[in-house]
């Protein structure tokens, strides 16, 4: 992905994780990577389409799945994707927790592990929605 893809994907994210809403200036210590939606390895483009800006542990871990298992149902769902799907229609934040409203979105909750205590702390101690 060359740099003014990245760039446009930091500034359409406005620097926060578009998976577990997490912003970059509230851990400044980690710095929030462009991802691929669909990984090279599974046919993915090096564009602003198949990107978004993760940060490192939602990165780490979604990796190259593009699907996981619904906690509630053990059903196998496709991932939340941050370019066709609405953040609000598939999670809610509540004290610091994200819930999964729909099977996209508990696989992905589950799967990203978007629940971590660090995260969860971090959520807690600032308003996302800034």
């Amino acid at each position: 992905m060359d740099r003014q893809t990245r760039d446009l994907i930091r500034r359409r994210a406005e620097n926060r994780c578009e998976y577990c809403g997490l912003r970059q200036s509230q851990a400044p210590w980690l710095l929030f990577q462009t991802e691929h939606i669909r990984a090279r390895q599974h046919g993915g483009a090096d564009s602003a389409e198949n990107g978004c800006l993760a940060c490192p542990p939602c990165n780490s871990k979604k990796g190259p799945n593009q699907s996981a298992y619904d906690p509630a149902t053990a059903q196998l769902v496709r991932l939340y994707n941050p370019r066709s799907d609405a953040w609000h229609e598939h999670f809610r934040e509540e004290d610091g927790v994200v819930e999964g409203l729909t099977p996209e979105g508990r696989a992905t909750v589950a799967l990203l592990e978007m629940n971590r205590e660090r995260l969860v702390r971090l959520r807690q101690i600032f308003d996302t929605d800034e």
